[in-house]
């Protein structure tokens, strides 16, 4: 009986020396305390609100109100006003990526980055470009021996001489379809008994002497090509986030991109050659694939690349250019940016970025600017938090106000 009593009395304190080391590891996993920062602008109209308190927002995790632990209301660098009920310390030193994704270099372009030298840029700051050919890193004391006009005309130079070099191919290909559609345009004129002088303001010269046939075909790789050229690289975007993820302090995108413009054949003549070959299948037959090829899809995962640069605490400011659309005889200029611009419009509202949509890069640049250098600094730490991976739905909002609210849409639980 002794015995049996030892053993059930060695067997509980075994139990509970396993249960000493085994409880503190549940303990430290459950305790993980996770602080989430949220840069949030606030706007009534056009103008930023800088007059609210602690008290004025709410915070929502997956539809769950958060408690706030400090608001910070932040100017260029500057913490201008805080308020606490935990401290923190507000990273506010900036990191500047302009992004040019343009075919052509043009005079707004540099008063952009004109202005951006002498009104934005600060000792301190972090810049890099991403022209259409390569990545530059303007080095930290750059601003102590170069004049900001020195460096200005510097990178003008570089993004027009990278502009034209970089996008060489491309501008070639759209060169080639627009000799294409005028000689296709020309060839249904004739048929149609046009005089000398219409044919002689059609007439490319390049591609009269080929087949229809071969001329259609040859547009349609030749628009092939072009897809290829202007696809975006879905890995290097999440490369690029993955980048900026690790890079202390605000983030700032400014990501320029002009609109494009594909010369097609118009459609008025694609009927009359449809109507005229109904027994040809072989024509009708890329006829057709002209006209499926004014369908595009975006070729990258929006919500997955948008989320990611969410979760990396990036401001996406979306500068959408829309230079004037060309005028040439017998061509039709379609705009094909609606798939990117859907995308990347996408992304920048889910950074709590800027968009606009101009012709004036210039005005448009100093809009981005003003919009993102006054903002709040959001803490809290979120309830019962799981390390799952999944990806976190912010909502901001102020109490009893219809103001605009702009922050990052979340973040990954990882």
């Amino acid at each position: 009986m002794q015995e049996d009593k030892l053993k059930h009395l060695i067997l509980f304190f075994c139990v509970f020396l396993l249960t000493l080391t085994v409880f503190p590891q549940q303990m430290t996993e459950e305790s993980i305390v996770i602080n989430i920062e949220v840069p949030v602008r606030v706007f009534q109209g056009g103008n930023f609100v800088e007059n609210l308190t602690i008290d004025d927002f709410e915070i929502f995790e997956d539809g769950i109100a958060q408690k706030i632990e400090a608001v910070y209301l932040v100017k260029k660098k500057t913490v201008e006003r805080s308020e606490e009920k935990r401290r923190f310390s507000p990273a506010t030193s900036r990191n500047f990526f302009l992004f040019f994704e343009i075919s052509e270099y043009t005079p707004k372009i540099g008063e952009a980055i004109d202005y951006f030298h002498e009104h934005v840029l600060v000792p301190g700051d972090n810049l890099i470009v991403v022209t259409p050919m390569e990545t530059y890193m303007m080095r930290n004391r750059v601003m102590e021996y170069q004049t900001r006009q020195a460096m200005s005309g510097q990178l003008k130079e570089l993004l027009r001489r990278e502009a034209m070099v970089g996008n060489a191919e491309y501008r070639g290909a759209i060169q080639e379809l627009i000799g294409l559609a005028k000689s296709l345009s020309a060839a249904e004129l004739e048929l149609l008994g046009a005089s000398s002088q219409q044919m002689d303001e059609f007439v490319s010269g390049a591609y009269d002497w080929m087949p229809l046939e071969k001329q259609l075909m040859k547009y349609q790789t030749i628009l092939d090509r072009v897809e290829k050229l202007r696809r975006v690289d879905q890995q290097k975007l999440l490369d690029f986030a993955e980048i900026l993820r690790n890079k202390d302090g605000q983030k700032y995108v400014f990501l320029i991109y002009q609109r494009e413009y594909i010369p097609q054949i118009e459609p008025s003549i694609i009927d009359k050659y449809i109507a005229q070959y109904q027994d040809q299948p072989h024509i009708l037959r890329e006829l057709n694939r002209l006209f499926e090829a004014s369908y595009r899809e975006i070729s990258f995962d929006v919500d997955l690349v948008k989320q990611i640069f969410a979760d990396s605490s990036i401001s996406i400011h979306f500068l959408f250019l829309t230079p004037p659309i060309k005028h040439v005889q017998g061509v039709y200029f379609q705009e094909r940016s609606e798939d990117i611009y859907g995308a990347f419009r996408e992304m920048a509202e889910a950074t709590g970025g800027f968009i606009d949509s101009s012709a004036n890069a210039v005005a448009s640049f100093k809009k981005a600017v003003d919009a993102s250098e006054n903002y709040y600094l959001l803490y809290y730490s979120p309830q019962k938090y799981e390390k799952d991976g999944k990806f976190k739905e912010i909502s901001v909002r102020i109490k009893e106000k219809d103001y605009k609210v702009i922050h990052r849409q979340g973040y990954f639980a990882n």
